[in-house]
């Protein structure tokens, strides 16, 4: 019989000396500023913040609590101190297309005093406007324009009265308009004495009349003529004394700001825009606005004193760097930002100033960190960012109009011209995923940084990893922490990073530890965490999330679930699965079975069978299948037909962590050889029967451990698992205290062979040179067996066993 060495306590759980990590508490130690254990992650940030290309935007992924936003977060912003602060961005009113707004860039903390001196303009700016139009210089030049036009009618027909009385004729004004009357003597002749006039007389009056009333009519005429050019005259008037009533006004402003070329351009738009606008100004019933605060909107036809302020939709008055800007919520409008809507006199109404900026707009000359799966999961928000990344252009936009589904009046602001760089943060498969089927997702992200979950616990990760959890603690303002204590937390690190030899990135989960502890410190009066504490929070966090595996225990307990874990059964072993549910997993024992009978070499996965068993645990058991017939019936036919099943399995089953244990069974059913029921097995085989290392090591351990303490401990109990699971074992430690005392067994195996001679306690035994095992070895059974099976499946198929005689046509 080959000899299976057994793990002693040392080897199923590290255990770390609080006196190597050289401190007592963690008040001693300071802050760990650097990345601990993601030199990958640091170096591809450090790389694309460098490079400084459009296209090298960062893709962080890793898994949840990995801390990759706080150290993404915190690299860019250590680069962002370097780096100037970008300029303000700000919305005017376009006086030549109103629905189209002007951007105006300025450097930082001009835009506000352009906002503020806007304000005090336009506030002054009516009071101006009334008194220039009050102006007793604006009055009086206004009646010498009302005068003389008035004047040139009557100055029109006066003149042609006169010439008409040269003529004998006389100008005569009624209701119906102006006539001319022939005279004599200076009476004007009746009808019947004009009729008694001589026809030649006649008609050179008539013509004469006719001469004076077409010149008269075209005085007429021009009458429209000679009031426009009053009109032209009066706005003239307007315009000289309105521009010397808002020079000092603009002029101060003007000043200020002409080394600004946008400004200045926008300044000179808005005097001409007054002057042109004055009298609507004055007349409109709106109030006067303080640029700063939020005017209410006027009719939207109406000219008013809100067309000259400013919207300032980015202020960085107070910016020492570059922004580093994370958005927790990227919908479009969070995103790019929205251009907003009041309800005015029966309609919808925007302008300029309802124009809202997103995050991408604050972020601009600098950093944006985005969360992946919320992006994609708000409308329009993923196309949107990659077409502003592609055109490196920002344009707001009401999503309603790229699909033309808009009907409210909006607008077509000036876009951006965006200088951003974007980090989406997520887990590794929504990367590849983007990766693969977004054409455009590798052109505009081609920088990977790629968070490990777990590091290997090198003496200067673990210090850097204890400085690091206590720094958290202090930002937390939690208790100082003892060497005990964070000698625990490295335990359970290593315990979840599943590798003695490494600890956990998943920073996340062991801050949730650090603060639960700091309340059972503080609940039982205590200043200091210590090592009871670490534990006691960890056993809490297990007990708030195991009452599903309190109540499985239970019914194995109760003999519902049948489980044995004493004596010797054929063709019957306890498999172990692990069950998880959300952050929580645990192990449960499975008993499986195996039955054989004379057959065609086929091996039934009852589980696959009724669809209830995956791929993967398919897979195991044709590689058991395989390996039974190369290793045992190579030289005949293999003449067997087997069915493996968990027993009481009501859901489904994939993995191939249970072939070893159904091979154990089912060449226990081959050779009727029993199995001992207080060992249960795990692992994968390979159609060698090497046995390959699973998953979930600790819980199946654990979970086998807590069924046979429930049921009693006989000194008999243990699992068999992978030799190449040894690494992983962090086991709990009333499971090592059970080894220590011969409670309890864990045997590692790498063969088959191995976990058969500890089940049965029989020699397996190698083939010897003319490649037959041993007489009485446990391979011999097996080979006997599926040899007699064979020869009997012969006999039966031998024509001398049938029956030839063919049925009659009557009979049929």
């Amino acid at each position: 019989m080959a000899t299976t060495r057994e793990l002693g306590p040392a080897a199923l759980r590290r255990v770390y000396d609080p006196d190597s990590l050289g401190f007592e508490t963690t008040d001693e130690l300071e802050d760990q500023l650097d990345a601990v254990g993601q030199p990958r992650a640091v170096a591809a940030i450090e790389f694309a913040a460098g490079i400084g290309r459009a296209e090298y935007n960062i893709f962080a992924l890793g898994a949840p609590g990995t801390g990759k936003r706080s150290l993404v977060e915190n690299h860019l912003r250590k680069r962002a101190e370097s780096r100037p602060p970008p300029p303000d961005v700000c919305y005017v009113h376009n006086f030549e297309r109103g629905d189209e707004p002007n951007i105006v860039i300025l450097p930082p903390g001009t835009g506000k005093a352009l906002r503020k001196d806007m304000g005090r303009l336009t506030g002054g700016l009516r009071s101006a406007l009334r008194g220039a139009f009050e102006s007793e210089e604006y009055l009086t030049r206004r009646q010498v324009i009302e005068d003389e036009f008035k004047e040139r009618p009557r100055q029109e027909l006066q003149e042609v009265e006169v010439r008409a009385k040269e003529q004998g004729l006389v100008l005569l004004r009624s209701p119906s308009g102006i006539a001319f009357a022939p005279t004599r003597d200076g009476e004007v002749l009746s009808s019947e004495e004009f009729q008694m006039l001589p026809p030649e007389e006649q008609q050179s009056i008539q013509e004469t009349v006719e001469a004076f009333q077409t010149e008269v009519q075209k005085a007429l005429r021009e009458m429209p003529s000679w009031d426009r050019d009053r009109q032209e005259k009066v706005r003239d008037l307007e315009r000289e004394v309105i521009g010397l009533a808002i020079g000092d006004l603009l002029g101060g402003v003007h000043k200020k700001y002409e080394e600004f070329t946008q400004v200045s351009a926008y300044l000179d738009a808005v005097r001409e825009d007054v002057i042109e606008n004055a009298r609507d100004l004055v007349e409109a019933d709106l109030p006067p606005q303080d640029g700063a605060s939020g005017p209410t909107p006027a009719q939207p036809t109406q000219i008013s004193l809100r067309r000259y302020h400013v919207n300032l939709v980015v202020d960085n008055s107070k910016a020492s760097g570059a922004p580093v800007i994370y958005e927790d919520n990227p919908t479009y409008d969070n995103l790019v930002g929205r251009i907003e809507h009041s309800a005015q006199f029966g309609g919808m109404f925007t302008d300029f100033t309802h124009i809202k900026a997103g995050s991408l707009y604050d972020a601009n000359g600098g950093y944006l960190m985005v969360d992946a799966h919320r992006l994609l999961q708000a409308p329009f928000a993923w196309e949107t960012l990659k077409r502003a990344l592609q055109s490196r252009r920002l344009r707001i936009e009401m999503p309603g109009q790229q699909m033309n589904m808009l009907s409210a009046m909006s607008l077509a602001p000036e876009p951006l011209e965006l200088d951003v760089q974007v980090v989406l943060l997520g887990e590794p498969m929504l990367y590849y995923t983007m990766s693969e089927q977004d054409p455009d997702f590798d052109e505009l992200f081609k920088v990977a940084s790629d968070f490990a979950e777990r590091m290997d616990a090198t003496e200067d990760h673990s210090k850097g990893y204890v400085r690091l959890l206590a720094m958290l603690a202090r930002e937390d303002d939690l208790k100082a922490f003892d060497k005990t204590a964070m000698a625990c937390l490295l335990e359970h690190s290593t315990r979840l990073a599943g590798d003695r030899n490494m600890l956990t990135a998943r920073i996340g989960l062991i801050h949730d530890i650090l603060r639960e502890a700091d309340y059972w410190a503080g609940h039982t009066g205590c200043e200091i965490v210590s090592r009871s504490h670490v534990q006691q929070a960890i056993d809490e966090k297990i007990h708030r999330a195991d009452r599903i595996r309190e109540r499985t225990y239970e019914e194995i307990e109760r003999g519902t679930t049948m489980i044995d874990v004493d004596g010797q059964e054929v063709g019957q072993i306890n498999g172990l699965a692990v069950i998880a549910w959300g952050n929580f997993a645990f192990g449960r024992p499975n008993r499986l079975t195996a039955r054989v009978r004379i057959g065609q070499g086929d091996v039934v996965d009852i589980e696959r069978e009724v669809e209830l068993g995956g791929p993967l645990h398919s897979k195991g058991v044709l590689i058991l299948a395989a390996y039974l017939g190369a290793n045992y019936a190579s030289e005949s036919p293999l003449s067997l037909t087997a069915s493996l099943v968990f027993e009481q399995s009501y859901s489904g089953v994939d993995g191939d962590s249970a072939s070893a244990a159904e091979s154990f069974a089912l060449l226990s059913a081959i050779t009727q050889v029993p199995l001992k029921q207080g060992l249960a097995a795990t692992g994968s085989m390979n159609q060698l029967g090497v046995i390959q290392p699973i998953g979930g090591v600790n819980e199946k351990i654990e979970g086998f451990f807590d069924v046979c303490r429930a049921k009693g401990l006989t000194g008999e109990q243990g699992v068999i698992i992978p030799a190449s699971n040894v690494r992983h074992l962090m086991l709990r430690q009333d499971v090592v205290d059970a080894v220590s005392s011969n409670k309890f067994h864990v045997y590692p195996i790498e063969t088959i062979d191995e976990g058969i001679e500890l089940l049965t306690g029989r020699t397996t035994a190698k083939r010897d040179e003319s490649g037959v095992y041993p007489e009485g070895s446990f391979n011999r059974l097996v080979t006997d067996r599926l040899v007699a099976m064979a020869e009997t499946r012969r006999s039966f198929d031998s024509p001398a066993s049938q029956d030839v005689t063919p049925p009659s046509s009557e009979a049929e």
